[in-house]
Protein backbone atom coordinates (compact mmCIF):
# COMPACT_ATOMS: atom_id res chain seq x y z
CA UNK A 1 0.00 0.00 0.00
CA UNK A 2 1.33 3.44 -0.88
CA UNK A 3 2.44 5.49 2.08
CA UNK A 4 0.58 8.72 2.84
CA UNK A 5 2.54 11.94 3.27
CA UNK A 6 1.40 15.35 4.45
CA UNK A 7 0.56 16.02 0.80
CA UNK A 8 -1.49 12.91 0.10
CA UNK A 9 -0.90 9.35 -1.02
CA UNK A 10 0.81 8.86 -4.39
CA UNK A 11 -1.39 8.81 -7.48
CA UNK A 12 -0.71 6.70 -10.56
CA UNK A 13 -1.53 8.26 -13.92
CA UNK A 14 -1.91 6.22 -17.10
CA UNK A 15 -0.19 8.18 -19.88
CA UNK A 16 -0.42 6.24 -23.14
CA UNK A 17 1.29 2.92 -22.49
CA UNK A 18 3.13 4.25 -19.42
CA UNK A 19 2.24 4.55 -15.77
CA UNK A 20 3.64 7.61 -14.02
CA UNK A 21 3.51 7.80 -10.24
CA UNK A 22 2.93 11.27 -8.77
CA UNK A 23 4.10 11.49 -5.17
CA UNK A 24 2.85 14.23 -2.82
CA UNK A 25 0.08 15.06 -5.33
CA UNK A 26 -1.53 17.67 -3.06
CA UNK A 27 1.67 19.65 -2.51
CA UNK A 28 0.67 23.27 -3.14
CA UNK A 29 2.60 24.75 -6.06
CA UNK A 30 0.59 27.97 -6.38
CA UNK A 31 -1.22 28.16 -3.01
CA UNK A 32 -3.01 31.43 -3.70
CA UNK A 33 -4.61 29.83 -6.76
CA UNK A 34 -5.22 26.40 -5.23
CA UNK A 35 -2.98 24.71 -7.79
CA UNK A 36 -1.22 21.54 -6.63
CA UNK A 37 1.43 19.28 -8.10
CA UNK A 38 -1.32 16.97 -9.39
CA UNK A 39 -3.12 19.92 -10.97
CA UNK A 40 0.11 20.75 -12.80
CA UNK A 41 0.29 17.18 -14.15
CA UNK A 42 -3.35 17.39 -15.28
CA UNK A 43 -2.61 20.71 -16.99
CA UNK A 44 0.20 19.19 -19.05
CA UNK A 45 -2.01 16.21 -19.92
CA UNK A 46 -4.69 18.63 -21.15
CA UNK A 47 -2.24 20.33 -23.55
CA UNK A 48 -0.37 17.11 -24.28
CA UNK A 49 -0.18 17.32 -28.08
CA UNK A 50 1.04 20.92 -27.87
CA UNK A 51 3.73 20.47 -25.24
CA UNK A 52 5.08 17.33 -26.93
CA UNK A 53 5.24 19.13 -30.29
CA UNK A 54 7.09 22.04 -28.67
CA UNK A 55 9.65 19.75 -26.99
CA UNK A 56 9.83 16.93 -29.55
CA UNK A 57 13.37 15.51 -29.67
CA UNK A 58 14.91 18.72 -28.30
CA UNK A 59 17.46 18.80 -25.48
CA UNK A 60 15.53 20.34 -22.62
CA UNK A 61 16.64 22.17 -19.50
CA UNK A 62 14.21 21.80 -16.60
CA UNK A 63 13.24 24.50 -14.13
CA UNK A 64 12.32 22.57 -11.01
CA UNK A 65 10.59 23.84 -7.86
CA UNK A 66 10.97 21.03 -5.29
CA UNK A 67 8.89 22.89 -2.66
CA UNK A 68 6.38 24.49 -5.00
CA UNK A 69 6.62 27.81 -6.81
CA UNK A 70 5.45 30.28 -4.16
CA UNK A 71 4.63 30.38 -0.44
CA UNK A 72 1.13 31.18 0.74
CA UNK A 73 2.17 34.83 1.06
CA UNK A 74 3.42 34.94 -2.55
CA UNK A 75 7.14 34.69 -1.76
CA UNK A 76 9.02 32.86 -4.50
CA UNK A 77 10.54 29.53 -3.49
CA UNK A 78 13.84 28.05 -4.60
CA UNK A 79 14.17 27.21 -8.29
CA UNK A 80 16.64 24.62 -9.62
CA UNK A 81 17.97 25.01 -13.18
CA UNK A 82 18.67 21.42 -14.19
CA UNK A 83 20.49 20.43 -17.34
CA UNK A 84 21.14 16.81 -16.40
CA UNK A 85 18.23 14.40 -16.19
CA UNK A 86 17.26 13.99 -12.53
CA UNK A 87 18.25 10.71 -10.92
CA UNK A 88 15.80 7.86 -10.76
CA UNK A 89 14.43 8.18 -14.28
CA UNK A 90 12.75 5.09 -15.77
CA UNK A 91 14.67 3.53 -18.64
CA UNK A 92 12.03 4.73 -21.10
CA UNK A 93 12.73 8.42 -20.45
CA UNK A 94 14.93 9.52 -23.40
CA UNK A 95 18.01 11.72 -23.18
CA UNK A 96 20.56 13.30 -25.50
CA UNK A 97 24.19 13.86 -24.55
CA UNK A 98 25.52 17.39 -24.93
CA UNK A 99 29.03 18.75 -24.63
CA UNK A 100 29.71 22.07 -22.92
CA UNK A 101 33.14 23.29 -24.10
CA UNK A 102 33.45 26.06 -21.52
CA UNK A 103 33.50 23.49 -18.72
CA UNK A 104 34.71 20.53 -20.80
CA UNK A 105 31.77 18.56 -19.44
CA UNK A 106 28.88 16.58 -20.83
CA UNK A 107 25.29 16.35 -19.69
CA UNK A 108 22.51 13.95 -20.58
CA UNK A 109 19.44 16.16 -20.97
CA UNK A 110 15.81 15.17 -21.21
CA UNK A 111 14.75 14.76 -24.84
CA UNK A 112 10.97 14.35 -24.93
CA UNK A 113 9.40 11.98 -27.42
CA UNK A 114 6.08 11.29 -25.66
CA UNK A 115 3.80 12.87 -23.07
CA UNK A 116 4.76 10.40 -20.34
CA UNK A 117 8.27 11.93 -20.27
CA UNK A 118 6.73 15.35 -19.61
CA UNK A 119 4.58 14.02 -16.78
CA UNK A 120 7.55 12.18 -15.28
CA UNK A 121 9.42 15.50 -15.27
CA UNK A 122 6.46 17.07 -13.42
CA UNK A 123 6.74 14.26 -10.87
CA UNK A 124 10.34 15.41 -10.41
CA UNK A 125 9.00 18.92 -9.57
CA UNK A 126 9.50 20.45 -13.02
CA UNK A 127 7.30 23.45 -13.70
CA UNK A 128 9.03 25.06 -16.71
CA UNK A 129 10.44 23.37 -19.84
CA UNK A 130 13.22 25.20 -21.70
CA UNK A 131 14.21 23.35 -24.91
CA UNK A 132 17.10 24.02 -27.27
CA UNK A 133 16.34 25.29 -30.77
CA UNK A 134 17.97 22.18 -32.25
CA UNK A 135 17.05 18.51 -32.14
CA UNK A 136 18.75 15.30 -31.11
CA UNK A 137 19.52 14.25 -34.71
CA UNK A 138 22.13 17.04 -34.82
CA UNK A 139 22.19 19.27 -31.78
CA UNK A 140 24.67 21.67 -33.45
CA UNK A 141 22.29 22.59 -36.27
CA UNK A 142 19.29 24.66 -35.14
CA UNK A 143 15.97 24.15 -36.91
CA UNK A 144 14.24 27.00 -35.07
CA UNK A 145 14.89 30.73 -35.24
CA UNK A 146 13.56 32.51 -32.17
CA UNK A 147 12.52 36.16 -32.06
CA UNK A 148 12.38 37.26 -28.43
CA UNK A 149 10.60 40.57 -27.79
CA UNK A 150 11.95 41.42 -24.35
CA UNK A 151 10.53 44.59 -22.77
CA UNK A 152 12.72 46.81 -20.67
CA UNK A 153 11.24 47.69 -17.24
CA UNK A 154 9.32 50.78 -18.39
CA UNK A 155 8.03 49.38 -21.68
CA UNK A 156 4.23 49.05 -21.79
CA UNK A 157 2.72 45.94 -23.36
CA UNK A 158 1.25 48.08 -26.14
CA UNK A 159 4.84 48.60 -27.29
CA UNK A 160 5.29 44.82 -27.48
CA UNK A 161 2.12 44.66 -29.60
CA UNK A 162 3.47 47.35 -31.96
CA UNK A 163 6.86 45.65 -32.35
CA UNK A 164 5.20 42.29 -32.97
CA UNK A 165 3.16 43.87 -35.75
CA UNK A 166 6.25 45.21 -37.52
CA UNK A 167 8.08 41.91 -37.00
CA UNK A 168 5.11 40.21 -38.70
CA UNK A 169 5.36 42.71 -41.56
CA UNK A 170 9.07 41.97 -42.10
CA UNK A 171 8.49 38.22 -41.92
CA UNK A 172 5.80 38.51 -44.58
CA UNK A 173 8.18 40.43 -46.82
CA UNK A 174 10.76 37.68 -46.38
CA UNK A 175 8.22 34.96 -47.12
CA UNK A 176 8.66 33.49 -43.65
CA UNK A 177 5.82 32.25 -41.46
CA UNK A 178 6.11 33.30 -37.83
CA UNK A 179 4.38 31.53 -34.97
CA UNK A 180 3.75 33.93 -32.07
CA UNK A 181 3.21 33.13 -28.41
CA UNK A 182 3.18 34.97 -25.15
CA UNK A 183 6.35 34.53 -23.13
CA UNK A 184 4.35 33.86 -19.98
CA UNK A 185 5.86 37.07 -18.64
CA UNK A 186 5.74 40.56 -20.07
CA UNK A 187 7.17 39.79 -23.50
CA UNK A 188 6.39 37.82 -26.61
CA UNK A 189 8.15 35.16 -28.67
CA UNK A 190 7.89 34.43 -32.38
CA UNK A 191 9.26 31.15 -33.71
CA UNK A 192 10.20 30.40 -37.31
CA UNK A 193 11.05 26.90 -38.47
CA UNK A 194 14.27 26.87 -40.52
CA UNK A 195 16.34 24.34 -42.40
CA UNK A 196 18.90 22.73 -40.06
CA UNK A 197 21.85 23.54 -42.33
CA UNK A 198 23.46 26.43 -40.41
CA UNK A 199 25.28 26.47 -37.09
CA UNK A 200 24.32 28.57 -34.09
CA UNK A 201 26.60 31.47 -35.02
CA UNK A 202 24.95 31.93 -38.42
CA UNK A 203 21.44 31.66 -36.99
CA UNK A 204 22.38 34.28 -34.39
CA UNK A 205 23.77 36.55 -37.15
CA UNK A 206 20.53 36.15 -39.09
CA UNK A 207 18.50 36.92 -35.96
CA UNK A 208 20.52 40.10 -35.34
CA UNK A 209 20.06 41.23 -38.96
CA UNK A 210 16.31 40.79 -38.61
CA UNK A 211 16.28 42.65 -35.28
CA UNK A 212 18.18 45.56 -36.82
CA UNK A 213 15.65 45.80 -39.65
CA UNK A 214 12.78 45.99 -37.16
CA UNK A 215 14.78 48.57 -35.21
CA UNK A 216 15.23 50.69 -38.35
CA UNK A 217 11.46 50.73 -38.82
CA UNK A 218 10.67 51.43 -35.17
CA UNK A 219 13.66 53.38 -33.85
CA UNK A 220 11.70 54.87 -30.95
CA UNK A 221 10.39 51.50 -29.75
CA UNK A 222 13.13 48.95 -30.43
CA UNK A 223 16.71 48.49 -29.37
CA UNK A 224 19.38 45.98 -30.32
CA UNK A 225 21.93 47.55 -27.96
CA UNK A 226 23.71 44.70 -26.23
CA UNK A 227 24.57 46.21 -22.84
CA UNK A 228 21.49 46.56 -20.67
CA UNK A 229 22.78 49.73 -19.00
CA UNK A 230 22.90 51.44 -22.41
CA UNK A 231 19.31 50.64 -23.42
CA UNK A 232 16.34 52.97 -23.26
CA UNK A 233 14.40 51.71 -20.19
CA UNK A 234 11.12 51.98 -22.11
CA UNK A 235 12.30 50.15 -25.25
CA UNK A 236 11.74 46.60 -26.45
CA UNK A 237 14.99 44.67 -26.78
CA UNK A 238 14.91 42.08 -29.55
CA UNK A 239 17.12 39.48 -27.90
CA UNK A 240 18.88 37.86 -30.85
CA UNK A 241 21.27 36.11 -28.47
CA UNK A 242 18.51 33.64 -27.62
CA UNK A 243 19.68 31.89 -30.80
CA UNK A 244 23.17 31.25 -29.42
CA UNK A 245 24.20 27.75 -28.43
CA UNK A 246 22.82 26.56 -25.08
CA UNK A 247 20.45 29.53 -24.77
CA UNK A 248 16.92 28.42 -24.09
CA UNK A 249 13.47 29.93 -23.61
CA UNK A 250 10.27 28.56 -22.12
CA UNK A 251 8.51 26.39 -24.68
CA UNK A 252 5.03 26.82 -26.01
CA UNK A 253 2.59 25.59 -23.33
CA UNK A 254 5.23 25.75 -20.60
CA UNK A 255 3.89 26.98 -17.29
CA UNK A 256 5.94 29.83 -15.84
CA UNK A 257 7.19 29.89 -12.28
CA UNK A 258 5.43 33.05 -11.13
CA UNK A 259 2.58 33.73 -8.68
CA UNK A 260 -0.01 33.95 -11.49
CA UNK A 261 0.80 30.49 -12.96
CA UNK A 262 0.85 32.00 -16.44
CA UNK A 263 1.50 29.89 -19.53
CA UNK A 264 3.61 30.67 -22.59
CA UNK A 265 0.67 30.44 -24.96
CA UNK A 266 0.50 30.25 -28.78
CA UNK A 267 -1.56 33.00 -30.38
CA UNK A 268 -3.19 33.87 -33.65
CA UNK A 269 -1.65 37.02 -35.10
CA UNK A 270 -5.10 38.60 -34.95
CA UNK A 271 -5.21 38.16 -31.16
CA UNK A 272 -2.13 40.20 -30.36
CA UNK A 273 -3.85 43.58 -30.27
CA UNK A 274 -6.21 42.45 -27.51
CA UNK A 275 -4.49 39.65 -25.62
CA UNK A 276 -3.76 40.03 -21.90
CA UNK A 277 -0.97 37.54 -21.08
CA UNK A 278 -2.00 37.52 -17.41
CA UNK A 279 -5.24 35.79 -18.37
CA UNK A 280 -3.47 32.83 -20.00
CA UNK A 281 -2.85 30.51 -17.08
CA UNK A 282 -2.89 26.91 -15.89
CA UNK A 283 -6.59 27.42 -15.17
CA UNK A 284 -7.62 28.94 -18.53
CA UNK A 285 -5.34 27.48 -21.21
CA UNK A 286 -6.75 23.90 -21.14
CA UNK A 287 -10.21 25.14 -22.20
CA UNK A 288 -8.60 27.31 -24.88
CA UNK A 289 -6.57 24.35 -26.12
CA UNK A 290 -9.66 22.12 -26.25
CA UNK A 291 -11.47 24.79 -28.26
CA UNK A 292 -8.70 25.94 -30.64
CA UNK A 293 -6.26 23.04 -30.69
CA UNK A 294 -2.54 23.69 -30.97
CA UNK A 295 -2.10 26.95 -32.86
CA UNK A 296 1.50 25.91 -33.63
CA UNK A 297 0.44 22.59 -35.17
CA UNK A 298 1.61 23.58 -38.65
CA UNK A 299 5.03 24.88 -37.70
CA UNK A 300 7.00 21.91 -39.03
CA UNK A 301 5.46 22.37 -42.47
CA UNK A 302 6.56 26.00 -42.84
CA UNK A 303 10.34 25.84 -43.25
CA UNK A 304 12.23 29.04 -44.10
CA UNK A 305 15.68 29.45 -45.66
CA UNK A 306 17.62 32.12 -43.71
CA UNK A 307 19.91 32.93 -46.69
CA UNK A 308 18.33 36.41 -47.21
CA UNK A 309 18.95 37.26 -43.57
CA UNK A 310 22.58 36.19 -43.88
CA UNK A 311 22.86 38.57 -46.85
CA UNK A 312 21.45 41.31 -44.61
CA UNK A 313 24.01 40.38 -41.96
CA UNK A 314 26.85 40.63 -44.49
CA UNK A 315 25.57 44.06 -45.57
CA UNK A 316 25.28 45.34 -41.97
CA UNK A 317 28.74 44.05 -41.05
CA UNK A 318 30.26 45.66 -44.17
CA UNK A 319 28.67 49.00 -43.27
CA UNK A 320 29.97 48.75 -39.71
CA UNK A 321 33.50 48.11 -41.00
CA UNK A 322 33.49 50.95 -43.53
Amino acid sequence: MASRSAHGAPVELEIGDRTVRISSPQRPYFPGLGITKLDLAYYYIAVGDGIVRALQQRPCMLHRFPDGVVDADGTMRTKVHQKRLPRGAPDWVPTVRLHFPRYNQTADELCVDELASVIWAVQMSTVEFHPWNSRSADTEMPDEWRIDLDPMPDAPFDRIRRVAGVAHEVLDELGAIGWPKTSGGNGMHIYVRIEPVHGFSDVRRAALAFAREVERRLPDDVTTTWWRKDRDPAAVFIDYNQNARDHTMASAYSVRGNPLATVSTPLEWSEIDAVDPRELTVRTVPERFARLGDLHAGIDDAVFDIAPLLDWADRDEARADS
